[in-house]
């Protein structure tokens, strides 16, 4: 998978450089700002494009969500994800309806980051769960889902594995099985596979 990432913040780039690259599979280029970024789309082989471009809000040249829709344009289809240490007001709402891959908090864990790199980079759609659904009631209510469940699903929906996610959430193993298998039956799912295909579908990942 070739990854563009543009971040202005020198330190960041080269870890989620270096993150991705040891995680193998991932061809990862680096620009600091909007201009280089778009350069760096546009002279890419036809052939050979970015599987995934991640843009950081703040950066120089962005202008808000301006930056993202011109890079979205000049991907001609590919997917752009947004990134920021924090998140903006509205960003749900406005980086679904621009047609972005979905957001990137910076304070995810480096194995989460990476999953949802890849996942997007598959062509899917990532949105942090509290973020996915800011006016709605809390998920639980709607899927019949506990708390936990609803932290175990996210991760599902990440690609992240019982290990990664019992290590994230300080759980044991076992725990994060059961927790999967009651999520796969309040969700008619006939696995996490399917859970998570669910999850998509119904806006609660």
């Amino acid at each position: 998978m070739r990854i563009l990432i543009a971040d202005d913040h020198e330190l960041l780039r080269d870890v989620l450089r270096s993150y991705l690259e040891a995680e193998g599979g991932f061809v990862v280029e680096t620009v600091a700002d909007l201009p280089e970024a778009l350069a760096c789309i546009e002279a890419v082989a036809p052939e050979m494009p970015f599987d995934l471009v991640v843009l950081d809000y703040g950066m120089p040249g962005m202008d808000g969500y301006a930056g993202l829709e011109q890079a979205i344009a000049a991907s001609k289809g590919r997917p752009v994800a947004l990134m920021s240490g924090l998140a903006p007001p509205g960003v749900a709402e406005k980086v679904l309806s621009v047609g972005a891959a979905g957001y990137l908090p910076k304070t995810l864990p480096a194995r989460s980051l990476v999953n949802a790199i890849r996942f997007m980079a598959a062509g899917e759609t990532y949105m942090p769960l509290d973020l996915h659904r800011p006016s709605q009631g809390p998920v639980p209510s709607a899927s019949g889902l506990s708390p936990r469940e609803v932290e175990v699903l996210a991760r599902l929906c990440s690609g992240q594995a019982n290990k990664e996610i019992a290590r994230e959430l300080n759980l044991r193993e076992p725990t994060i099985k059961l927790h999967v298998k009651t999520i796969c039956r309040k969700l008619s799912a006939r696995n996490r596979t399917h859970a998570a295909m669910i999850a998509r579908e119904r806006a609660l990942c």
